[in-house]
């Protein structure tokens, strides 16, 4: 038998066991998306309310709380949220978020100002870091099932570097992927603190009624309260968005890398075969030879 025969069926059983670790991974994937997106939509009923009711706390209280100003003492710093993935196999998912934080970044820098970099997902830490650039700080191993105490804790960071005299940041981005559905995602920065919270965002029907709020013990108070619990939850938001957006990318690349190795499949089986049958006309050849120089041989002899 052929080397080169050999060397294809090798191959062959190689791609193989390759399209079933891409194909498990598809279906992985395609599983996840499901739950992400269910966790995104039980969490908009809140977000619509809380919306909601801190823009009525505002509206009534007018008064210029810290988190919905902007800062007057100008530390010259703004803050970038990178939120990346944590594993690769996605595609362009996490490299499409770097290169609009890079664009984010040279507008910052144009305008005179520094960047603190922070990140979530190991990608984007991994980016940075390779080009010795500082990260303030990161969050791993959370990309693709983002929790709430993950998000609360990015929110009470990045809500004490605003807060911070002096040495703090002027304002805070987002740098992120929000899902529209399996083929549609759109790359978002967004400026998140100072907060602007902006009611029609999450206007009711017309036959629907703006309800009617009594603030105790003061609309003050209320805003207190609220507004870090409302960061929390616009970021945690943020992190469902982009893992529904990461589990979708991670699908679509999977399912190209199980068509790739289907197609190196026919073509290494389809290559096995003409070497096969090369072979055995070869073979073939090699006997009728044979037999005709035997008889040859005979015709001379007598």
């Amino acid at each position: 038998m052929p080397t080169s025969l050999r060397e294809y069926r090798s191959r062959i059983r190689s791609v193989e066991a390759t399209r079933k670790i891409t194909r498990a991974m598809e279906l992985i994937a395609a599983a996840r998306i499901v739950k992400a997106r269910q966790q995104a939509a039980a969490a908009r009923p809140y977000s619509r309310q809380i919306t909601q009711a801190i823009s009525a706390a505002a509206a009534t209280a007018r008064s210029n709380h810290p988190l919905l100003t902007e800062k007057t003492d100008d530390s010259n710093r703004a803050a970038i949220l990178v939120v990346t993935s944590d594993r690769g196999l996605a595609g362009a998912y996490s490299a499409n978020v770097l290169r609009t934080t890079e664009r984010l970044i040279a507008r910052i820098h144009n305008e005179g100002r520094d960047v603190a970099l922070f990140c979530f997902g190991r990608k984007g830490l991994a980016y940075y870091t390779f080009r010795d650039r500082p990260v303030v700080a990161s969050w791993l191993g959370h990309s693709d099932r983002p929790t709430f105490d993950v998000a609360r804790e990015i929110g009470d960071t990045l809500i004490q570097e605003f807060l911070t005299e002096n040495t703090g940041v002027d304002d805070v981005h987002l740098v992120y992927t929000r899902f529209h559905s399996m083929i549609d995602h759109e790359l978002v920065a967004v400026r998140m603190l100072p907060t602007e919270v902006v009611e029609g965002v999450t206007v009711p029907p017309p036959e629907e009624l703006l309800p009617l709020y009594e603030f105790e013990p003061s609309p003050e108070e209320v805003l207190d309260a609220l507004l870090p619990n409302y960061v929390h939850h616009r970021i945690y938001a943020v992190l469902l968005q982009a893992a529904a957006c990461e589990h979708a990318s991670r699908q679509r690349a999977m399912k190209a890398a199980t068509d790739n190795a289907d197609e190196l499949i026919r073509l290494y089986t389809r290559n096995a075969n003409q070497a096969r049958q090369a072979s055995i006309t070869q073979e073939i050849s090699e006997i009728v030879g044979g037999v005709n120089a035997l008889a040859d041989a005979n015709v001379l002899e007598t």
